[in-house]
């Protein structure tokens, strides 16, 4: 017979699939087509020497990071409004499931995201649906409230009715009209459809967004849309931020491009002003002692006095609900830093020069031999690079068939730091540039230390200073 549900599973399958509950029930688990594992992912280079998998992947990490380093003047305080679109547009298909599934999975990303790269900021989120203009969460720096937001509007909510950008632009414009001056004031539309039921002139609003010095952005994903252009021209002092997703992987890359914050052009926004900020230390009280939070006004043990007027929050980057101080920890600062100061793209390392190393200076994985030695060891390629099973078919170095180059792409795996010269992998140097957003070989270089505590002796050498204790 059937089980309750509709589906039967024999005991074999239960053993390879799943297991039983304590009720008798059969409790699912992976199935086993789930855990293919891909093996033309891992080849190298075909017969005739053309592109390998492995390479074209190379190719795209390098394409992410190969980008304009030069330091520019950034607001790292950031005031943002997301806008998304829910409207019957976001039901089409082009994008599996769907549109609006897409978009949430990649909103909650982006706000993880946001956070990790801007932890002094905040941001709200705007539904477009019905015509109307909905808010999905209020503007803050906590990120754990606008996931949950988003989960919920996902599990409970469909797409449906016709978007309305300029009730969207008016919601924005009066959240952020009472943010401070020293901070950004950003929009990010990502709209699906190619219409919007506007109970006005739109025109009107966008005259009033470049009067409050707001930015928008918008993200598209049916078409360009003349309206989006022109909102984007005339908000960003006529350099547009309006691109249109052609892909799932594309429309990835354009949401968390707003992860960086925008450069100051106009003289209004260079106008440089002293901000109070405020470090509170964390403290915990005794067992028995519970004292409510000033921002969520819940009991708590734990929390940061405000060193202005000594009320206690329980999180982190805030501003005091009593004295309006902006409350922060220094570890916030210092993630917002490398925003003005990137670092510098790493080099591509020839075979001329690939013999100064022989392993990645991070993670210490060996690097590819070079085309001399792959000769000597076997007669088969190694490295990505072709190599001859003989003499004579092919004159004067060339091949029979030559490779296409791809752009950033290292021919002997290595990548050279312009500061300190240490050689790196493909994957440390996704890392440092995205991650951790430092050079590991300049952060252990302690030479300059060295000059510094060590003093000349007569005979010419060096001798550690001595440290008071």
């Amino acid at each position: 017979m059937a089980d309750s549900d509709g589906e039967y599973a024999s005991d074999d399958e239960l053993k390879r699939n799943g297991k039983r509950t304590a009720d008798g029930r059969s409790k699912q688990t992976k199935a086993s087509w789930e855990d293919v594992k891909r093996s033309w992912d891992t080849v190298l280079e075909t017969a005739d020497s053309g592109l390998s998998i492995a390479e074209i992947r190379e190719a795209e990490k390098r394409r992410r990071l190969l980008r304009d380093t030069t330091p520019l003047q950034r607001g790292i305080i950031r005031h943002l409004m997301l806008v998304l679109d829910m409207s019957f547009a976001m039901a089409d298909k082009d994008l599996l499931p769907n549109r609006y599934r897409v978009v949430l999975n990649n909103a909650i990303g982006f706000v993880r995201e946001y956070f990790e790269q801007n932890p002094i900021s905040q941001l709200g989120i705007v539904g477009m649906r019905d015509g109307i203009a909905v808010r999905i969460s209020d503007l803050s720096g906590n990120p754990a409230e606008h996931i949950e937001k988003l989960m919920q509007w996902s599990e409970q909510q469909d797409p449906q009715g016709n978007p309305s950008l300029q009730n969207a632009l008016q919601m924005c414009r009066g959240a952020l009209y009472q943010t401070p001056s020293h901070a950004t004031r950003e929009v990010l539309v990502i709209y699906g459809a190619l219409v919007s039921i506007d109970p006005g002139d739109i025109h009107d609003t966008i005259n009033d967004l470049v009067a409050d010095r707001i930015r928008v952005s918008v993200v598209g994903l049916a078409g360009q849309v003349a309206i989006c252009t022109e909102l984007c021209k005339r908000t960003n002092n006529h350099d547009g931020n309006y691109s249109v997703a052609v892909d799932e992987v594309h429309l990835k890359e354009l949401f968390f491009a707003a992860t960086t914050p925008p450069v100051t052009r106009t003289p209004e926004q260079n106008t440089a002003s002293l901000l109070m900020m405020g470090f509170p230390s964390r403290t915990l009280a005794p067992k028995d002692h519970v004292s409510f939070c000033a921002c969520h006004a819940k009991p708590t043990r734990e929390g940061y006095t405000c060193p202005r007027c000594g009320i206690k929050v329980c999180r982190l980057p805030i501003d005091c609900p009593i004295c309006k101080l902006t409350l922060i920890q220094s570890t916030h600062l210092a993630r917002s830093y490398h925003h003005l100061f990137p670092l510098k793209v790493f080099v591509e390392v020839p075979w001329s020069q690939a013999s100064r190393s022989t392993a990645c200076y991070s993670c210490l994985i060996p690097f590819p031999a070079g085309p001399r030695d792959a000769v000597a060891a076997a007669p088969a390629v190694l490295g990505g690079r072709a190599g001859a099973k003989g003499s004579g078919k092919q004159q004067d170095g060339e091949q029979k068939n030559p490779k296409p180059e791809l752009k950033g792409v290292s021919e002997s795996g290595r990548y050279a730091c312009q500061v300190c010269g240490n050689h790196f992998c493909i994957d440390c140097d996704v890392f440092a540039h995205e991650t951790i957003h430092n050079c590991p070989g300049c952060q252990s270089d302690t030479r300059d230390l060295e000059k510094d505590t060590a003093v000349a002796v007569p005979d010419g050498g060096l001798t550690p200073m001595a440290m008071d204790s």
